[in-house]
């Protein structure tokens, strides 16, 4: 309303501005000697007089700015250039000057004061604009119509009377010499002055139609302000406001479904081709390293020739010299080898130096980065060149160098580690890994809330350097035992005693040197195995540790796990095929391998193994012992083994000791194992009640815990020697001996109270161990910013294989964009509001359901990742850092589609700024369902959501629930964007829209810096989520 005000008293300014320009005395002498007409068309073309009139109008915004900011703030956003680009007239002022010769110089008179203008929008404001006539006035009202008061006419306020511009509070009267409105003004019904029409208005001089009695037209048309040339290729309607710009719609759409085609067919090559780089280098130092040990054996064979022709030599030589020459000759030879001379023949190079063939190989095996013969040194003794290896190649070298020297000495002494093959070949003393010991008495777990024993009084040792087995039937607590031992045993309390190396400490401190295999094969399927390997390794091995270093240590494990032939093949998902379910488990077991544990803890890693595979798997393990690693795992046969623990129902323990005295003790209890039968399995069967022992005297499988205790001394509580003459059935069925008679009695509601306690008990324990702790383990492993650079890398790679998909979520996304920009087209009214409100609802759905990929498939594996010690921050801040691409990109692909369907006035930057706020905003919405819920129930909350909020915003306008909506903020970016290309004559359209929705104009930058925070706070909500809640 203001602004329209400003505009009339700018132009009555202006008015009187010209009047002033032109009385000087020598023109006031002219006007005297002239008739009204000839001073008129004097003022109208003197080039000064329309000088002075513009200025005039520009000076006098600012008398009206703080009024303006003040009541039009939401849809006025910077007084001067919305007045220079409705009111500044200085570039054609004709209709100023026709209107003055028209009116004979009487143009001051006719137009409207500040307080008719502020009378007339305030009427229709009021009406929101249903009416086109105003309230009754000082000059039209019932007593008084003139023809002035009718729609096209306008009258004058008389010379005698003086008309002050600027007046907001009087209206002046009007009833003299009306006539028809000047062309560039329109004359309202119901007022008698005439309102100058903005720029981009079409006002033609009123005529009168003798059929309605009224003067025609007397309204403005709305247009632009200047005719802009169509693009090229573009079209471009008579009279229509805006081109036709579809065409280029077309070719985007034509270059999008070719970059889609080649993405979809192409994607795996530039992992592809890396790989097969890779390959071809690891072949060629494989090749090499054979080549070297097939050299060195050969130069064995010949250096051991040589000293039997020098000792048979040395014999024939002492029978005919003297025997002075025989004793100096014998004590040359004390040594073992005779001289190089002697054999090789003396060097006639200047400075002594030698060129036998003892030291041209003694030189390649000191520099096998050099030579490209032996690899291996047989001379002198020096250090590995793994620290100077830099290049991929010398660090194929130096792994495939270690490996065969390693082969060949364990060919020549079966019981040497890994550690100790490569001391003997160095001369070196190499780092071991840290021993632990683990001992345990008493150890009993009880659930927090339903108080039911899942282990009870386990007393043993695991003990460095040995594989222990655990067996038992269902439900007797292996993996359970296995997760105390672990420190993962969660939702319990534990009772007893856990010593670590004789110390109490607790287990979570040495968690970055232990190992624990998972019963299921948690690893990524859109990887590699060599790249699954390389990772763990990278990140759980010392930080000081060489990369060469770390090669040999996965090159080992892939060796020694028989996996060379997959090494480069995809582990596969449910939807694409990859590697064996064999070579799954291997990988999974070799997962923890290359991290070189000092305690490895396997749940049954022979499960679905075939013969070979579980014998391949057990002899890796077996050389990891050899090293001092401490070994326990869960299994079904227990071959290769040095200790076995047998586990009852209820967590008991019958039997803990070596493999070999298991039958010893089994038979003093009268339990003797028939023939051909397998004496695990028969204990087994026993333990689960299937069969019964044929002893002389009865034995009761309750019995078995306590005849162990008994004969190791332990202690035995005294409600198990109580239960020991209740039935073995029930005991079977309670699994708690102290059981159960409480149980029975207790109540549902206890029961879901119980439940509920361990799931919060569990919950916390998963915290606490997974928080940062003291470390006692003496490994530095890489920090945050290391391993956020290597998940980078792995998250790169899997993207780059789920590339396909991520073209059909671009073609789905372009193709939303062309069915609502050809159906919501843009109406100048509303600004394109229903165009946005559906492209709101598209993207934000679109973007969450692809969201949800990066994390609801992986929850699993971050969970191993995490228990192992790897960072929560390097993981997440990764998976959001390469979903950025699709961040922008994503709008990109939506708007190359939508703008030129729809043709907004708004810019493309401006709508890709707010379209790359959305996507950011509902990308951290879709991480939070993707931890916090299911995948079903995160799919469904995706979809819901964006379409239950923008009602909310849109039909419960400036409340504050639709404030805390982020579609209203999205849809209110756009509206502004667009609403600030309607200027000048839609400046009326623009304040009734924006205030009918309750938008402000200057909140533009607000509502994105709402969505980039909303995109934040949702971000760390998903980090708390993925830290604290896990799997039951």
């Amino acid at each position: 309303m203001t602004s329209f005000l400003l505009l009339l008293l700018l132009l009555l300014s202006a008015a009187a501005a010209a009047a002033d320009a032109a009385v000087n005395p020598r023109r006031r002498s002219l006007a005297a000697q002239t008739n009204k007409g000839t001073m008129a068309s004097l003022a109208a073309g003197n080039p000064m007089v329309v000088g002075v009139m513009n200025d005039r109008l520009k000076a006098l915004t600012t008398s009206f700015a703080q009024q303006m900011g003040r009541e039009f703030h939401y849809c006025i956003k910077n007084m001067d250039q919305e007045w220079n680009t409705a009111y500044n007239f200085s570039s054609d002022p004709t209709f100023l000057t026709n209107c003055m010769k028209k009116t004979d110089g009487d143009l001051p008179q006719r137009v409207c004061t500040a307080a008719e203008m502020k009378f007339y929008f305030e009427s229709f404001l009021e009406s929101n604009g249903r009416k086109n006539y105003v309230r009754p006035n000082k000059n039209c009202n019932l007593t008084s119509w003139i023809d002035g008061c009718e729609p096209g006419w306008s009258c004058s306020a008389g010379k005698d009377q003086e008309v002050n511009l600027k007046d907001a509070v009087n209206i002046p009267s009007r009833t003299l010499d009306c006539s028809g409105c000047c062309a560039g003004f329109f004359c309202p019904h119901g007022l008698t002055c005439m309102i100058p029409c903005p720029l981009g208005a079409y006002c033609p001089e009123s005529t009168l139609n003798k059929t309605s009695g009224v003067c025609d037209p007397f309204y403005c048309r709305k247009g632009s302000t200047s005719q802009t040339k169509c693009f090229n290729k573009g079209s471009c309607k008579p009279n229509s406001a805006n081109q036709d710009i579809t065409i280029f719609g077309a070719l985007l759409v034509g270059a999008l479904c070719f970059l889609l085609l080649i993405i979809y067919n192409f994607s795996g090559q530039l992992l592809m081709n890396r790989e097969k780089k890779q390959a071809k280098s690891r072949e060629a130092a494989v090749r090499h390293a054979r080549e070297t040990a097939a050299a060195r054996e050969r130069w064995k064979a010949a250096k051991d020739v040589a000293k039997k022709h020098a000792a048979g030599l040395q014999s024939s030589l002492s029978r005919t010299f003297s025997r002075k020459k025989t004793l100096r000759t014998h004590e040359s030879s004390k040594g073992g080898m005779p001289s190089t001379e002697s054999i090789d023949g003396p060097s006639n190079e200047p400075g002594g130096k030698k060129e036998s063939l003892t030291e041209m190989v003694r030189s390649l095996d000191e520099n096998p980065e050099k030579g490209e013969g032996f690899h291996v040194q047989i001379g002198e003794k020096k250090k590995p060149k793994g620290k100077h290896a830099h290049t991929q190649s010398q660090i194929f070298k130096y792994a495939y160098g270690q490996i065969e020297k390693e082969k060949a000495m364990e060919q020549d002494a079966k019981n040497l580690t890994f550690s100790g093959v490569i001391s003997m070949a160095t001369e070196e003393d190499i780092k071991k890994r840290p021993t632990i010991e683990i001992a345990f008495k008493d150890l009993t777990l009880t659930l927090k809330g339903s108080k039911k024993k899942l282990l009870r009084s386990v007393t043993g040792k695991l003990m460095a350097g040995r594989v222990a087995a655990v067996m038992g039937p269902s439900g007797a607590g292996k993996t359970t035992f296995l997760s105390a031992i672990a420190g993962k045993a969660t939702g319990c309390q534990t009772t007893g005693m856990i010593l670590i190396n004789g110390k109490t400490e607790p287990i979570r401190s040495y968690k970055r040197i232990i190992g624990f295999v998972p019963q299921d094969d948690i690893v990524h399927g859109n990887l590699t195995v060599q790249e699954n390997l390389w990772f763990n390794a990278r990140c759980r091995l010392s930080a000081d540790m060489s990369k060469a270093d770390k090669v040999l240590v996965v090159e080992r494990v892939i060796e020694s796990l028989g996996l060379q032939p997959v090494r480069d093949s995809l582990v596969g998902t449910v939807e694409q095929r990859g590697i064996s379910g064999g070579q799954r488990k291997r990988v999974n077991v070799g997962l923890e391998m290359v991290m070189e544990p000092s305690v490895l803890i396997l749940d049954e890693p022979t499960s679905g193994l075939d013969s070979a595979s579980s014998l391949l798997l057990l002899r890796a393990l077996r050389r990891e012992a050899l090293e001092g690693v401490n070994i326990s795992m869960v299994v079904h046969q227990p071959r290769m083994f040095d200790d076995l623990i047998l586990l009852a129902k209820g967590g008991l323990t019958v039997y803990h000791g070596p493999v070999k005295k298991v039958e010893e003790y089994f038979s003093g209890l009268g339990i003797v194992v028939p023939d051909r039968v397998n004496p695990p399995d028969y204990y087994i069967d026993i333990l689960e009640g299937i069969v019964k022992p044929d002893t002389k005297e009865p034995v009761n499988v309750k019995d078995l815990p306590i005849r162990w205790m008994l004969h190791n001394g332990y202690e035995v509580p005294r409600d198990m020697l109580q239960s020991s003459s209740d039935s073995e059935s029930s005991a079977r069925g309670g699994g708690d001996y102290h059981a159960s008679g409480d149980d029975t009695g207790q109540s549902i509601a206890g029961e879901v109270w119980g439940n509920v306690k361990d799931i919060v008990g569990q919950k916390k324990d998963e915290y606490d161990y997974n928080k940062t702790s003291e470390n006692l383990s003496n490994r530095r492993t890489p920090g945050i910013l290391r391993q956020y650079k290597y998940y980078l890398g792995r998250c790169g790679k899997q993207r780059l294989r789920e590339a396909r998909i991520q073209g059909v979520d671009y073609l789905i996304l372009g193709l939303a964009g062309i069915c609502l920009g050809t159906l919501a087209k843009v109406s100048d009214e509303s600004f394109g509001a229903l165009g946005y409100t559906y492209t709101v609802i598209a993207v934000s759905l679109l973007c969450k359901i692809g969201a949800l990929r990066s994390f609801s498939l992986e929850k699993i594996h971050y969970w191993r990742e995490r228990a192992s010690g790897m960072s929560s921050l390097a993981y997440f801040l990764s998976k959001d850092t390469i979903d950025h691409f699709n961040t922008i990109i994503k709008p990109i692909v939506y708007l190359s589609m939508f703008y030129f369907f729809n043709n907004p006035r708004s810019s493309i930057w401006e709508n890709y700024v707010v379209l790359l706020a959305l996507v950011y905003c509902v990308t951290g919405m879709g991480y939070t369902f993707a931890i916090f819920f299911q995948p079903g129930s995160a799919q469904l909350w995706s979809a819901l959501l964006p379409v239950v909020l923008t009602l909310i915003a849109t039909q419960q306008k400036n409340t504050f629930f639709a404030n805390l909506c982020y579609t209203k903020w999205a849809l209110e970016a756009f509206v502004i964007a667009n609403a600030q290309k309607y200027s000048g004559v839609w400046l009326i359209t623009r304040c009734g829209s924006l205030l009918n929705s309750g938008y402000d104009i200057n909140d533009k930058i607000l509502c994105i810096v709402v969505l980039v925070a909303n995109g934040v706070i949702f971000r760390c909500v998903a980090f708390f989520c993925m830290v604290i809640f896990q799997k039951h």
